[in-house]
């Protein structure tokens, strides 16, 4: 399970921002196995998997599962098994069903007694358009390659487009407890493609899924109990960012935390109809609103252009009434909420320009007072990305092989 990993993949999780940071899209491992994948044709249409169980409805259940030709052709997705999942879920807020998409992928051969132990990878941000879903993409939005790292070292990976990405739906961007549950969700779906996949599971993520992961560890033990978490990692997690709104107020967001907070405002407005968006953007944020949302690849320079036009003041808002509100909206989403159920690590840096590192301390310390064990590896020179993964990959493995685990609460 502790393959050594080559020297490309010590930047597992580095973390690209589109139109200097738009969207957080992973760029790991994009290098001759991306070069190569761009040369080999796709083939085939996607096919129903006629092994896949579509009974039932409760939460992981299927709606559909499909063949994904364009991954499994591709140079980096040979020889492994792919399925585009549909599945039902549960929305973190009101707890109504949902339907999300995603994509399960497993090694070939033989799988372990018990069955492929499963990685549930949540990705950072993307975008918050439909058609932002990793499982729409044949190279996964560039996360084909992390999956791959992953399935190589013997884990199957169940990789969760999110609640309004892939399908039709509004995505609650930055709501950690419905992305979590997305997470769970998304092992149980992958269990009911393959029945070569296990129960014991750990959840890795990054930024907006490595709060993703923690709260999935937070719900993991009440929503999932026939599964086993063993544990989660969390790499520059966006636990809790309502630190964004009395920054929008003193004209103190960075260059990579505006197109953020512009998501953010998005999604609210989307979720909530009485949420005025002017009443937080002004100058270049009103100009180039729409433009700041589209995820599409063929829209890449207008979005850096139009990040590039944001100022620190773009996303005044009008009265305190509507910082209030916006603080009450995202301090909802926040996390930690509860008492976890499997140790978590959390990896954060001291420079991270999205995400500030006192905010990230803070909720490490609430999450210890709710109780569970945490391990904390803080970098005070760090950007928002580890400069290598492989401590964390050896973490996750030691929680699969039932080791003492170091709690720095």
């Amino acid at each position: 399970m502790r393959k050594a990993l080559p020297w490309i993949v010590v930047a597992i999780l580095v973390v690209g921002g589109l139109t200097a940071a738009t969207y957080l899209r992973p760029l790991a491992l994009i290098g001759a196995s991306k070069a190569l994948d761009m040369f080999i044709p796709l083939s085939g249409a996607p096919e129903p998997i006629g092994s896949a169980d579509l009974t039932g409805s409760g939460p992981g259940t299927l709606l559909s599962a499909t063949t994904m030709p364009g991954v499994t052709s591709t140079f980096t997705g040979q020889g492994i098994r792919a399925a585009r999942v549909v599945y039902h879920s549960t929305s973190g807020d009101t707890g109504a069903p949902t339907v999300v998409s995603g994509a399960v992928l497993t090694p070939l051969g033989q799988p372990p007694k018990g069955g492929w132990p499963v990685v549930a990878l949540g990705h950072g941000t993307l975008g918050i358009d439909n058609n932002c879903g990793p499982s729409l993409s044949p190279t996964l939005m560039n996360l084909l390659p992390i999956a791959k790292v992953v399935i190589n070292l013997g884990y199957a990976v169940a990789l969760p487009d999110y609640q309004g990405l892939g399908v039709k739906g509004v995505h609650p961007y930055s709501d950690a407890r419905t992305a979590g549950l997305n997470l769970i969700d998304a092992v149980r779906a992958a269990r009911h493609v393959f029945g070569d996949v296990g129960a014991t599971w750990a959840a890795f993520g990054d930024s907006q899924g490595g709060a993703a992961a923690w709260a999935a560890d937070e719900q993991a033990e009440p929503y999932a109990p026939e599964l086993t978490l063993v544990g989660a990692v969390a790499i520059a997690p966006a636990a809790d960012i309502t630190g964004l709104v009395a920054k929008s107020q003193t004209g103190t967001l960075t260059t990579e935390q505006r197109p953020v907070l512009q998501a953010l405002i998005e999604s609210l407005a989307r979720l909530h109809p009485d949420l005025n968006r002017d009443d937080y953007r002004h100058g270049g944020a009103a100009r180039y609103w729409n433009v700041l949302t589209d995820c599409g690849s063929d829209a890449a320079y207008k979005r850096a252009v139009a990040a590039g036009q944001l100022g620190p003041r773009d996303f005044l808002p009008v009265s305190p009434d509507a910082a209030q509100r916006l603080q009450n909206l995202l301090q909802a989403w926040a996390i930690p909420q509860r008492r976890l159920t499997a140790p978590l690590y959390v990896w954060y840096g001291g420079q991270d320009p999205f995400i500030d590192a006192a905010w990230t301390k803070a909720a490490i310390g609430r999450a210890c007072t709710l109780g569970g064990t945490v391990t904390t590896e803080f970098d005070p020179r760090g950007g928002h990305n580890p400069p290598a993964a492989q401590e964390m990959l050896d973490w996750m493995a030691d929680r699969f092989a039932g080791k003492k685990v170091t709690n720095d609460c």
